[in-house]
């Protein structure tokens, strides 16, 4: 199945996609703050520019969206355009790589789902917040 629109047609929708501070990012951020967690925003000079990133204990944070990162993928390919495959083929290889570049240089990376925030948010955050209250102690220790 070949892609339906032209390619300025395609350019300008994938221009309209958010990207940064959508209402899952925001939820999330929201519900960390009110425990008490600071946190800076798509850190540039982080390769792949984490969502949230707690710059104290090296912890990244990458919200994904399940269709864009491919969530299920091997099962879902079949389905696409061959554009799609593509698209999500060459988005799941650069969040391979950033991944593979933090964990070199001693960041945990924590990856959400779309669907495990819709499914239960404050679950998540936990997780976040244990790994980061264990990582900040690890760190107070070895000074």
């Amino acid at each position: 199945m070949a892609d339906n629109l032209r390619p300025d047609q395609r350019k300008y929708c994938m221009s309209r996609v958010k990207n940064r501070n959508t209402n899952l990012e925001v939820l999330i951020r929201s519900l960390l703050h009110k425990r008490g967690f600071r946190f800076r925003k798509h850190l540039r000079e982080i390769p792949g520019t984490p969502d949230i990133v707690f710059t104290r204990a090296r912890v990244a944070v990458f919200i994904d969206g399940d269709f864009w990162h491919g969530y299920k993928f091997r099962t879902i390919q079949g389905t696409l355009s061959p554009f799609w495959v593509a698209k999500i083929a060459k988005n799941r290889n650069r969040d391979l790589v950033n991944f593979l570049r933090l964990r070199g240089t001693g960041w945990r990376v924590i990856r959400v789902w779309q669907h495990s925030i819709k499914r239960d948010p404050n679950a998540v955050v936990d997780r976040i917040c244990k790994i980061v209250s264990k990582r900040n102690a690890v760190r107070r220790g070895s000074r």
